[in-house]
């Protein structure tokens, strides 16, 4: 498990996009790089590595992973016969730790990781407490009973950060989220260039 502790907004302005698993604030007011010269930084051309090592750790930070369980994905990815930027991609959005937060339990993906460490979800009727496990077709996540008062996740269900995904179906009578069909690489709430990360890791793994 990776947790981070830093400035969210800093990384998000660094990274000139909101990361919606990371944090529901917005760089919109402060769009430029963090620090004196942020505004100049804008101008200047990034190399095509601190392209690649940008669009990487978009995902890194946004999906709240270390880069060792980064690269194993990306090893898993490979693996398939689909092109490994999507199946990375799907991979990652197919977590439970990010399922629970598409579905509208938690209002970042590190508290929907909290959420399960402290076993108040349930997968398919069992309490589960692994952010990393991976979601199939039918699977469906719903809050333990004795959980279904947690202060966050009622404010967060009234107060969605995203609207849940196509390929997630809602009970809104029994707050019941079934994965209806696998994610796509359009399905990811940020762009992303994930070719870029395919190319990043071309030569380190």
């Amino acid at each position: 498990m990776s947790r981070f502790t830093g400035p969210r907004l800093k990384v998000m302005r660094a990274l000139g996009v909101d990361l919606p698993g990371l944090s529901r604030k917005s760089i919109e007011q402060r769009p430029t790089p963090p620090g004196q010269h942020g505004a100049k930084a804008v101008r200047r051309k990034k190399s095509d590595f601190g392209i690649k090592l940008m669009e990487k750790q978009k995902l890194r930070f946004n999906y709240g992973l270390s880069e060792r369980q980064l690269r194993r994905l990306m090893v898993d990815a490979r693996r398939g016969k689909a092109p490994t930027g999507e199946t990375l991609l799907q991979l990652l959005e197919r977590r439970l730790d990010n399922v629970v937060f598409r579905a509208g339990f938690a209002p970042t993906i590190a508290a929907a990781r909290q959420l399960v460490s402290h076993r108040h979800l349930q997968l398919n009727g069992k309490v589960v407490s692994i952010p990393s496990i991976r979601l199939r077709v039918g699977d469906e996540i719903s809050l333990k009973p004795a959980s279904a008062q947690i202060p966050i996740v009622n404010e967060t269900l009234k107060d969605m950060p995203l609207i849940r995904p196509e390929w997630l179906s809602w009970d809104d009578t029994q707050r019941v989220a079934r994965i209806s069909h696998l994610p796509a690489a359009e399905d990811v709430p940020f762009p992303v260039d994930v070719q870029q990360v395919v190319e990043y890791y071309a030569n380190r793994l």
